[in-house]
């Protein structure tokens, strides 16, 4: 339900949303049962460990534990472990109630997440703890990696329906289950289980309460963990917002076509951009009927290996770059120029190297399988009848959802609490942040999420992507917040001196 965020986060890439969560027994407290009170004695042990990002760039040092929990909500059967990594306040004095941080995805693990997010967390972590727990499925938290995803099947065709139609996703998805089932008990990692575990973490911290950031589909675990254990949760922060009734799928294609709309207007309204490119809507239109038409064929190196590969670029190949950059403002600034070098100079080389940088991280930060326990459990069923009209009108049009379907006809639906997907009413102070340009969760989202929350305050930051972690001063935002939990009391002047990143006129750059 998300992907590269501002920070690495989450519907597979493609989609992406994460977080962290937690897990009792069969004795666990029904939905709005009051949580146990917390033990004395924490049940953890940690010891120094280094958080090091998949790329080798950033790395945090950090303290590390783990937690075993049962898989099954009975208590039967196997156990799984829990990773769980705690980056230690900086003051001695430090506050009881320390921050958890809920990754998106689904499916990735929240210890990636921070290692390229830790800055905007750095003026909470002088006073606070960050914890930080890899969901079930996740991580290093028993991970349900796929050898292939099926839901990137279709972008090594230039028609995405032929991966459908020639058996590929139904191949690649019972292959990936029948590798999981010999030690997974899949089924089991849906959110409904997951709050558990991140409660269970929750009381071997021995923290009275805690709070909460979940980001994406990571703000949908913090919503039911508050839901679940209201009287442990001190406050919230929302970001990329997933309404509790929300089934994620065919409106992401609505929603993705809306956001890049915005950021070709954008381009338009500024005259360095117009002036490069003219009215950028007119090149994306072109560029669409172009590839539909006749998909190109194309040799240039890949970005792991530096190999000149073939790349035949077709129109799911051209939806999956748009998609993928319109989540930030850095690389939807990339966007005028290179449909421009592809419409003008037949040039595609920008528009495909970016794609395949984008996609190269996609299978080694999501956990496909437990992606697929979640959309499969939580979303999917819920989902209607889809307007394939309007679909069609968009450039991802039914890729996404179709490939879904097929994958979740295959895979096991988990346990699906009650009342997850009920509105949730809380005294709990909530901050709810949002980008005007959001191509997964738009403001709106936020604001019905917004309606039984009564100590809330909905931040929209405009023309801004998925994720407002690097957003300027929002650090500073995030601490206040968290140091007073008063959301109307929020000084929020910084944030009118942040402007989105500008776009690219030339290879050289922007515009003076």
């Amino acid at each position: 339900m998300t992907p590269p965020l501002r920070t690495p986060t989450g519907f597979a890439q493609i989609l992406t949303l994460a977080g962290v969560l937690g897990l009792l027994t069969a004795c666990s407290p029904a939905p709005n049962a009051a949580a146990p009170s917390a033990p004395t004695d924490p049940a953890l042990t940690f010891t120094p460990c280094m958080l090091e990002h998949p790329s080798g760039l950033s790395g945090v040092k950090a303290e590390c534990a783990t937690l075993e929990v049962p898989e099954n909500l009975s208590g039967q059967g196997r156990r799984i472990t829990l990773s769980i990594a705690r980056h230690p306040a900086i003051s001695e004095r430090k506050a009881a109630d320390p921050l958890f941080v809920l990754a998106g995805g689904p499916g990735m693990g929240a210890q990636e997440m921070y290692t390229a997010a830790a800055g905007a967390f750095a003026r909470i972590n002088r006073d606070r703890d960050i914890i930080l727990v890899d969901q079930r499925g996740t991580g290093r938290s028993t991970p349900l990696q796929c050898k292939v995803d099926p839901l990137l099947l279709s972008l090594d065709r230039p028609e995405p329906a032929a991966a459908i139609r020639d058996g590929l996703i139904d191949a690649a998805t019972q292959d990936c289950l029948d590798t999981l089932r010999a030690k997974h008990d899949v089924a089991q990692y849906t959110t409904s289980v997951a709050v558990r575990d991140l409660e269970a973490v929750r009381e071997a911290l021995g923290a009275a309460q805690v709070n909460l950031y979940g980001v994406s589909y990571g703000s949908r675990v913090a919503q039911h963990y508050l839901r679940r254990y209201p009287d442990r949760v001190r406050s919230v922060i929302l970001d990329g917002v997933v309404p509790p009734g929300l089934a994620l799928g065919p409106a992401i294609a609505l929603d993705a076509e809306a956001a890049l709309g915005m950021i070709l207007r954008r381009c338009a309204a500024q005259p360095a951009c117009r002036k490069a490119f003219g009215n950028p809507a007119d090149t994306y239109q072109t560029l669409r009927a172009r590839l539909a038409a006749a998909p190109r064929t194309l040799r240039l190196p890949d970005p792991r290996s530096g190999e000149l590969r073939t790349v035949v670029f077709g129109p799911s190949h051209l939806a999956g770059v748009l998609r993928l950059s319109s989540y930030s403002t850095p690389t939807a600034a990339l966007l005028p120029l290179a449909m421009h070098e592809a419409v003008v100079k037949d040039n595609y080389i920008p528009l495909a190297s970016t794609l395949l940088m984008q996609l190269d991280t996609v299978p080694d930060s999501i956990a496909a399988g437990m992606h697929h326990s979640v959309v499969c459990a939580e979303d999917l069923p819920f989902v209607g009848e889809v307007d394939r009209a309007r679909l069609a009108a968009t450039f991802m049009g039914a890729d996404l959802i179709d490939p879904l379907r097929r994958i979740c006809a295959i895979w096991p639906r988990g346990p699906v609490d009650a009342g997850l997907r009920e509105p949730l009413k809380s005294a709990v102070p909530v901050l709810l942040l949002s980008g005007s340009a959001d191509p997964v969760t738009p403001p709106a989202y936020a604001e019905t999420a917004m309606r039984g929350l009564t100590v809330a305050r909905h931040v929209v930051l405009q023309d801004e992507g998925h994720g407002q972690l690097g957003a300027t001063c929002m650090d500073r935002v995030l601490r206040d917040f968290i140091a007073t939990p008063v959301p109307g009391n929020l000084d929020l002047k910084c944030l009118e001196k942040r402007s989105p990143s500008p776009f690219f006129t030339s290879m050289a750059g922007p515009a003076p």
